[in-house]
């Protein structure tokens, strides 16, 4: 239980520093004398090599054991927050949020794979450390929002390192050095095109890997977009719709390891299907009611759908032998998260375009073609 608790302060930590970054985007620009889109520019860069990070944060960890890549995750985010702090211009913002994003981009691939080989429930261990996101994002924003009233900007941002920082600590004190997979093997070796492509195209690793694209681009743009979508679409003020934010973290939290448990007991399909579900209900009653109860319960459902991590990522870690589980599930990781990346982009230039029903009607849609292929791959038997 140890080991799991401190991956999950580990993931909290490395979320904070990411995330105490967007509510001081106008300050940033104030100081700079920059402009927001250079901003955005900057944050989906972060995003980016979050994601690029997966793959050789695996290979890392193949090479000199889990627990070495998750110190050196925690620790440089607690360098890289600090230095972002005291930035003496926008081009050296820029060049830190990008490494930011990479250093905390090692830590979750590979905290995954060392709970996966020492835990034998690896659904209930995942929906536990997958709870450190959303236990940031309630948390993050409002204390760098009241942080960067009192004392400026660069304070909130240093948040990050204040949250990494005893982590680290507590990391390295409690738990044991880990053994490395493959010691001898050389880097060159492990990121060879063909071996990557091979696993890529595995039947089953490439269908949870389109699953998963489908929910973290709804994830990816939920998480940009849902205050915008209630202040817009349904009129609330700016405070209400941050609480009801506030609230859809709580729930995807607080339920995240009940959905791990769910998928270990009843089966991965099956609990990512039924996420699916609520999802498409939740999502529903948010594009077509404005009372209160109408929204509170799409929020609800919404917050349970977007659990979906605990329920289908360990589908990837069932499908992988033990020597593959560090290397491989990093791979998988960064090539759907780098696709579902532009699950902003996407969503915000149909709004533009369309509206914010529309834009918020694609997560329907994406989530029932989810439905129709979990259930398709069940009934016709074709072995995805």
């Amino acid at each position: 239980m140890t080991l799991v608790v401190l991956c999950t302060l580990a993931f909290f930590a490395t979320m904070v520093a990411r995330l105490v970054i967007s509510p001081v985007v106008p300050e940033i620009v104030d100081t700079f004398g920059s402009s927001t889109g250079v901003l955005g520019l900057a944050l989906t860069g972060l995003w980016m090599a979050y994601a690029f990070a997966q793959f050789p944060s695996g290979i890392l960890a193949d090479r000199y054991g889990e627990r070495r890549v998750i110190l050196a995750a925690v620790g440089l985010t607690t360098v890289a927050s600090a230095l972002l702090a005291l930035s003496p211009s926008m081009p050296v913002f820029l060049v830190l949020t990008l490494v930011l994003g990479g250093v905390a981009g090692l830590h979750y691939s590979v905290a995954t794979t060392l709970l996966s080989r020492e835990l034998d429930n690896i659904g209930t261990a995942i929906g536990l450390h997958n709870s450190g996101a959303p236990l940031a994002g309630l948390i993050a924003p409002i204390a760098a929002a009241a942080v960067s009233q009192w004392f400026g900007w660069r304070a909130a941002i240093a948040l990050g390192a204040v949250a990494a920082l005893p982590v680290f600590v507590l990391f390295r004190w409690k738990v044991r050095p880990t053994e490395p997979a493959r010691p001898e093997q050389s880097m060159a070796d492990r990121i060879a095109l063909e071996p990557v492509l091979e696993l890529l195209s595995r039947r089953k690793i490439a269908f949870t890997a389109v699953l998963a694209f489908l929910f973290e681009f709804i994830w990816q743009a939920t998480a940009s977009f849902l205050p915008t979508f209630l202040i817009a679409y349904h009129g609330y003020s700016v405070t209400f719709a941050s609480t009801l934010f506030s609230a859809y973290f709580v729930i995807q939290g607080l339920t995240q390891p009940g959905i791990g448990s769910l998928s270990d007991r009843f089966g991965r399909e099956e609990t990512a299907g039924l996420c699916a579900v609520f999802g498409i209900a939740g999502y529903t009653l948010l594009l077509v009611g404005s009372r209160l109860s109408v929204l509170l319960v799409g929020i609800f459902c919404v917050g349970i759908a977007m659990g979906w991590g605990a329920a289908l990522l360990p589908r990837f870690v069932d499908n992988l032998s033990a020597a593959e589980r560090g290397a491989g599930f990093g791979l998988v990781r960064t090539t759907y998260m780098m696709l579902s990346a532009t699950g902003s982009v996407v969503v915000g230039t149909v709004a533009d375009a369309a509206g914010w029903g529309i834009a918020f009607g694609i997560f329907v849609v994406f989530l029932a073609v989810i439905c129709v292929s979990l259930v398709g791959n069940r009934v016709l038997n074709l072995g995805f």
